[in-house]
């Protein structure tokens, strides 16, 4: 791995960055454009309570001063989820509805596409919250994976939590690719699922994983 990366705690001046990232990355790390139309909802939508909210739980990957990786962290999901459905989601509701984004045919399919797979596979997932009470989003960006730039992102966090005195940590993921990866760092797997989401771009339902740790 290359010795100028710097993992450190996120600051104010990586906003922007970490915005353009979860962007860039969230169909399974690759740019959300390939499903939804509307840039400023999604990086909303995936970043907004971690940045504005609860900072202190967030890490940066940095090179040469430009952010290539982050996680985004919260120590109690219960009270993340609170926040962003009290403050976050109506707003943001309105703000897209005024800005017209559901006109658009692309995020019409996937709107489609999000009610058809709670037709099928439901809302719920089984609730680890109380066993495993934080939580955390991982993204790097293209051309920096590969690096353990994410496993030293995490190692960061975990150490965090355990000052923190948080007893554990869950997360949820699509990816086959990232679930042998959280394996490998000790996280449990503790359910699989599947979406379908994406299912009229890939043609193909996805695998839905939760694993835990224990701290």
């Amino acid at each position: 791995m290359p010795e100028e990366v710097k993992i450190r705690k996120f600051e104010v001046k990586d906003r922007a960055a970490v915005r353009q990232i979860a962007y860039d990355t969230a169909l399974m790390g690759k740019p959300a454009g390939l499903f939804f139309q509307g840039q400023e909802t999604i990086s909303d939508a995936f970043s907004l309570y971690f940045t504005d909210y609860e900072p202190g739980s967030c890490f940066v990957a940095e090179i040469n001063d430009s952010i290539v990786g982050y996680l985004s962290g919260a120590k109690k999901k219960v009270a993340a989820e609170a926040i962003f459905n009290g403050r976050i989601a109506l707003p943001l509701l309105l703000k897209a509805l005024k800005s017209g984004i559901f006109l658009s045919i692309k995020n019409i399919r996937f709107i489609f596409s999000c009610l058809i797979d709670l037709f099928k596979n439901g809302v719920h997932t089984p609730d680890f919250k109380q066993t495993y009470p934080a939580t955390f989003h991982l993204n790097i960006k293209d051309g920096f994976r590969g690096q353990k730039i994410g496993a030293r992102l995490i190692h960061a966090y975990l150490d965090y939590l355990k000052i923190e005195k948080i007893p554990g940590v869950h997360l949820a993921t699509m990816s086959e690719q990232a679930a042998n990866f959280f394996l490998s760092l000790g996280f449990q797997q503790l359910y699989k699922g599947k979406r379908s989401y994406f299912r009229h771009i890939l043609h193909r339902d996805v695998p839905l994983y939760i694993f835990g740790k224990r701290l």
